[in-house]
């Protein structure tokens, strides 16, 4: 596969422009995204789903933008695909072929099982793992549904359900009740069908997340993986139902979003009434990104492997330069954490995270050795994006904060404790992760000390002085009813 692949997903409402690097096999990352707002299908359902010549132009030079900026970048492979507008349009031929001469580009219609499975791969391959989750991805012109569970993808659905398609057949509140009997309609497909997580895709649900995760002052700005109740989200959407343009501003609708954001409100308050919702998890990967990952995945089932996970990766591969400590801290904190936890109280859960913040702590150094856990710290909350929580991401980038240093302070405890452990677990990880740096401040090739631990005293046995070691481990911040001799 080629190195930097960009994707281009035509939608009824924007075109988006992914480009992505790979730093090997099966990790990468994002160079850019752009996006335009074309809206394709404008009056196209209102006339035999005909797209209109405006239409057509403004995407058409949307498009030659993005070839510019493909080209700016040297990837070696463009995927363009397209869903419901080009799907519906009996005129779609006389459009592919205007793209076809004028830029030189192929477009690849996809019809609405495969739009649907391909978000769903993204989602069950670049998010926490979920288990009978429902994936929803409210276009333009239609909505797309599959179920996942783990890593699996079945039951996909395309609905002729989208934003611009009921704003066009329904176009005002007075036609509510028939917007509501027509979705319900569409809806019946989804009859028997069993799902207590809803997944959202798609710029309405991302419009809906960021609007709640700014009311709630939610500590972490990342909207990928941001989570919230069923609850809260029939509660917004009856918000949105209620206000006008003013009102919609002030919940923290942006003004690109005011005439198609009632629909998509409408579609997603009448699939939680027929759902039973209880989590709703938003993600900020969909059709471009699965589009990417079934090239990248076509000989592994579309799955990327057991344990692993993209993101981490390609901070090993782009940001931590000596593999050998970075391994050997793992590998140390992990012999640490089996001999301890039982004493500490520390959930085994906690051992995986622990594990990776070791792994991960010397991407910082290579920018700037005096500031490297300012720098390791910002790069993990930054670029520890796909598979992981938001709690996740917030205990992996504190620990490495504070690793070799103090334990967690109260105004860090006190900014981001929602989505921490209660802080005698989490000042026990963050020891763990300091004393294991501190036991590898000589360099050694290998680990060449035994671990022995009682009653709450860790014996480090070894034939040499270890001074260096010593001197790094005295300086540490120590936790209760836990002592260290060599």
């Amino acid at each position: 596969m080629a190195k930097r692949v960009a994707v281009i997903d035509i939608g009824s409402n924007s075109v988006r422009l992914v480009v992505y690097e790979k730093t090997s096999r099966f990790a990468f990352h994002l160079l850019n995204e752009s996006k335009s707002r074309v809206r394709l299908s404008e009056n196209a359902y209102q006339n035999g789903g005909n797209l209109q010549e405006i239409a057509m132009q403004r995407t058409i030079d949307a498009l030659k933008d993005f070839l510019s900026i493909i080209s700016s970048y040297k990837a070696r492979k463009t995927l363009c695909v397209a869903t419901s507008a080009l799907r519906d349009a009996p005129n779609k031929k006389n459009f592919l072929q205007r793209v076809k001469e004028e830029l030189k580009l192929n477009i690849k219609i996809i019809d609405g099982e495969k739009e649907a499975y391909l978000g769903a791969i993204a989602c069950a391959n670049l998010l926490p793992a979920q288990k009978d989750a429902l994936s929803i991805d409210i276009g333009g012109g239609s909505t797309e549904l599959a179920l996942i569970n783990d890593k699996n993808v079945s039951n996909t659905f395309s609905l002729n359900l989208g934003t611009v398609r009921l704003k066009e057949l329904f176009c005002d509140d007075k036609n509510k009740k028939e917007a509501i009997e027509y979705i319900d309609a569409k809806l019946e497909a989804l009859d028997g069908l069993k799902a207590n997580t809803l997944v959202g895709i798609g710029g309405t649900f991302r419009a809906i997340s960021n609007a709640i995760m700014k009311k709630k002052n939610h500590p972490l700005n990342k909207l990928h993986a941001f989570s919230y109740s069923g609850v809260e989200l029939d509660d917004f959407i009856s918000s949105i139902m209620k206000a006008n343009e003013t009102e919609l501003k002030n919940l923290g609708i942006k003004s690109d979003r005011f005439d198609i954001i009632k629909p998509g409100a409408l579609i997603l308050q009448r699939v939680l009434k027929k759902l039973s919702i209880t989590n709703v998890i938003t993600s900020g990967v969909g059709v471009r990104e699965g589009a990417f990952l079934a090239d990248l995945l076509r000989g592994s089932k579309d799955k990327l492997p057991e344990h692993y996970n993209s993101s981490a990766r390609y901070i090993l591969d782009s940001h931590v330069s000596e593999k050998g400590i970075s391994n050997q801290l793992s590998s140390l904190v992990k012999k640490l954490f089996d001999i301890t936890h039982e004493h500490l109280g520390i959930d085994v859960s906690y051992r995986k995270n622990l594990s990776i913040a070791a792994k991960l702590y010397p991407c910082g150094n290579d920018i700037h050795f005096y500031s490297k856990n300012k720098h390791s710290y910002y790069i993990l909350q930054s670029a520890l994006e796909y598979g992981f929580t938001h709690n996740q991401i917030t205990l992996i980038s504190t620990l490495c904060k504070y690793a070799k240093k103090k334990l967690p302070s109260s105004s860090h405890i006190e900014k981001y404790g929602e989505l921490l452990p209660e802080q005698k677990t989490l000042n026990a990880l963050s020891y763990l992760l300091s004393l294991s740096v501190s036991l590898v401040a000589n360099r050694p090739r290998n680990i060449d000390f035994k671990l022995i631990f009682n009653d709450g005293v860790l014996k480090i046995d070894s034939t040499e002085t270890l001074r260096l070691c010593k001197e790094s481990v005295n300086k540490l911040d120590t936790i209760e009813d836990f002592k260290v001799i060599f």
